[in-house]
């Protein structure tokens, strides 16, 4: 009875929202696990909330009954349908507990001090070795900031690139004998008349060193030719050719048909990555703002959907390290000159619009790319580890109650940006990396944390675990099982489709 409801649960059709779809499921700040869950089994023995919302009929049910992933507050015309049950004397002990458990981070000895001090005062500026000189347009950098601020708590600095050697900035430790054979690797290939994709790939996939990573991404997602004298004259000509989107289009933000999307946009902006100083700088969120409203009203059949801001980060802090050589999450931009920064918006709305093309079916009109991968990644994991599976159709927790989201930002929410920025290394290697092989990485995401889910007995304590997951120490190590356990279960499972199909 239960299969057959699952299946129902996938072909019902229901009145379809607009073309500007929420996203759903997280909390901000995270919620620790042990203090709610102690709350909730506390409370349930007084006061007992309910076990489990009425089941969606549809997934567009579903969209419109769950809570937008990073609304805090600042937007007035939007609900909190979740966790409404908190009290605020709880929510505020939660927040604080999350907050002592952040400022208490164990720090290797290995690590340098100076990687989690506070904002330096002075910070080191760089010139790119692929800088190119652009012709000067009219200047979009100059406009007033984003008057929808929000009033975030104070948190200890934990760095982009804590734990990750080849990413390290100022006072990283010295290279391995490995590290340095590596960088001399790729310098090879990337110096010579055509670099070798395939090999560039192969060497990429298990990561890339930083003093290398923006070239290597803007090969490797098809921005740049393969052939070295094309490349100056195609980085003068495609910022050129976005600038000149920005002089065609970017006025008619406040006409009346964008102006839903603008609204949403200018919306969803502050609450990427809230917590990252560098994104809460005036500034980036204007370049933000202008990057994802000119991808949106290029692309008619998506338009602007929320979680497509996150998309854009990984790319700027990679082409902003380029030219700077300090903590890259508390860079004071205003630093750069006005022509670097227009290099760096126009190299990420690039590189963010060559990964949409791959996955544009999760953003189109009902997001149908993103039911497909959520339904495979049941029927991949009831194969995997059944036992997990069967766990949650006990407690009747639906994958797409926390998969969605998994699907639609990449597991950007999931993992801190230093880990999502290497494990875009390996994307960008495989073929198809952000929608097939991405499907993969979802499933050993998943049983990653199996004794934890397996140890919850209630619907409402597996939504919260799956929905806080504790990766915030997360590192290279961690992303390198991870992938390695991904790349096994598609060596077992992606040339064999009906080993996983019911």
């Amino acid at each position: 009875m239960a299969a057959e409801s699952s299946k129902q649960f996938w072909k019902r059709s229901a009145k379809l929202p607009g073309s500007i779809q929420p996203v759903y499921g997280a909390q901000h700040p995270p919620l620790d696990p042990r203090l709610t869950k102690n709350f909730i089994k506390e409370r349930s023995k007084v006061n007992a909330l309910p076990m489990k919302n009425k089941k969606a009929s549809s997934f567009h049910e579903f969209a419109r009954d769950t809570s937008d992933a990073w609304d805090i507050g600042d937007d007035e015309d939007e609900d909190f349908s979740s966790f409404q049950t908190l009290n605020s004397k709880v929510a505020k002990a939660t927040a604080a507990q999350v907050l002592e458990n952040h400022s208490r981070l164990r720090v290797k000895p290995e690590w340098p001090q100076a990687a989690l001090s506070e904002t330096p005062t002075n910070c080191k500026v760089i010139k790119s070795s692929s800088d190119a000189h652009i012709s000067r347009t009219p200047d979009v950098c100059t406009r007033n900031p984003l008057h929808k601020q929000q009033s975030l708590p104070l948190r200890p600095i934990i760095p982009l690139v804590a734990r990750i050697s080849d990413q390290n900035a100022s006072g990283a430790p010295p290279m391995t004998v490995r590290e340095k054979t590596r960088l001399e690797k790729f310098r090879q290939l990337l110096s010579s008349t055509n670099t070798d994709l395939d090999e560039l790939r192969k060497c990429s996939w298990p990561g890339v060193p930083r003093e290398v990573r923006p070239v290597t991404w803007r090969l490797l997602s098809g921005y740049l030719p393969a052939s070295m004298e094309r490349r100056k004259l195609t980085l003068q000509r495609k910022r050129e050719e976005y600038f000149g989107f920005i002089e065609q289009y970017y006025d008619s933000r406040n006409e009346e048909h964008h102006q839903d999307t603008y609204r949403q946009i200018h919306i969803d902006i502050p609450r990427t990555n809230p917590l990252i100083p560098l994104f809460q700088q005036p500034l980036v969120q204007e370049i933000f703002e202008r990057i994802l409203f000119i991808w949106a009203i290029r692309h008619p059949a998506s338009g602007y959907v929320q979680g497509i801001n996150d998309l854009v980060t990984p790319f700027f802090v990679v082409f902003l390290s380029e030219y700077v050589e300090e903590d890259v999450e508390n860079f004071d931009v205003t630093n750069l000159s006005q022509e670097v920064m227009r290099s760096i918006e126009a190299d990420s709305f690039w590189c963010m619009s060559k990964l949409l093309d791959g996955i544009q079916d999760n953003y189109t009109f009902a997001q149908p790319g993103i039911q497909k991968k959520v339904k495979a990644l049941e029927e991949l994991v009831s194969r995997i580890d059944e036992q997990v599976h069967n766990h949650f159709r006990e407690y009747e927790v639906e994958y797409l109650q926390f998969a969605f989201r998994w699907m639609n930002n990449l597991l950007m929410r999931e993992l801190p940006l230093r880990c999502t920025i290497r494990l875009w290394d390996t994307y960008q290697s495989e073929p198809e990396g952000f929608s097939h092989f991405h499907l993969y990485v979802c499933a050993a995401f998943l049983i990653k944390w199996r004794k934890e889910i397996l140890d919850e007995k209630d619907f409402q304590g597996l939504l919260m675990l799956l929905q806080n997951l504790p990766t915030i120490h997360w590192g290279n190590e961690e992303i390198g099982l991870l992938l390695a356990e991904a790349y096994r279960l598609k060596y077992m499972f992606a040339d064999a489709p009906n080993h996983y199909r019911r």
